[in-house]
Order: structure tokens, then C-alpha cells, then sequence
């Protein structure tokens, strides 16, 4: 019975404890966005920034792997293969506004 109201006044007190916090008012994140459009737009900035980003560090990985491949094949076709998607995901990273922007002119939004 000692066990049940120990607990049971830890409950209320931490309870109590945490009622403040229950009173503050959350801001927007997304001030200024009001739409889906205008949503999708940030996303898109954001995900094209992150992309483009890892991008221009994929271009350098491959250049470091093409110095150090010395010839091998096995290392040659790694490298070649990482320029081929560094290259592509800057391609995306930059055509990412404006896929959104053609997808919103095709709905009408």
C-alpha cells in the first residue's frame, strides 16, 4: 500500500512540475508560408541545397579516387561511376525549383 501512494505522488508532482510547460505557445516554424505551393517551394530549396551540397563533396571524392586509382580498374570504374551521380545530383540539385515551379504551372496551383 506505501508503494501505491509513493507513486501515486511522484505522479501528481511531476505532473504539477510539467503543467507550466503546457503553457507556452509554439511559434510557426514555417513563418511566411501559407500555402502548399509555397511549401513545396521551400522544401524544394532546402532538399536542392542538401543535394547540391553533397554533390559538389561527391565530385571531389571521385577526383581523389581517379588520383588514387593508379591505373586500376576496379578503382577506375568506382571513380567513374561516382562522377556519373555526383554530376546527376547536381543536375537535380539544380532543376529542383524548377521542377516544382513546372509542377505547379501543371496544376495550377
Amino acid at each position: 500500500m506505501n508503494k501505491k501512494i509513493t507513486h501515486l505522488f511522484l505522479s501528481l508532482t511531476l505532473l504539477f512540475l510539467a503543467s507550466p510547460v503546457f503553457a507556452d505557445k509554439v511559434e510557426n516554424p514555417l513563418k511566411g508560408i501559407n500555402t502548399f505551393p509555397q511549401l513545396l517551394e521551400k522544401i524544394a530549396l532546402v532538399v536542392g541545397g542538401i543535394v547540391g551540397s553533397l554533390a559538389v563533396v561527391m565530385l571531389i571524392v571521385s577526383g581523389i579516387y581517379f588520383l588514387l586509382s593508379a591505373g586500376s580498374p576496379n578503382m577506375l570504374g568506382r571513380a567513374k561511376s561516382s562522377l556519373t551521380y555526383a554530376v546527376i545530383g547536381g543536375a537535380v540539385a539544380l532543376a529542383a525549383a524548377g521542377i516544382v515551379a513546372l509542377l505547379k504551372a501543371i496544376i495550377g496551383a
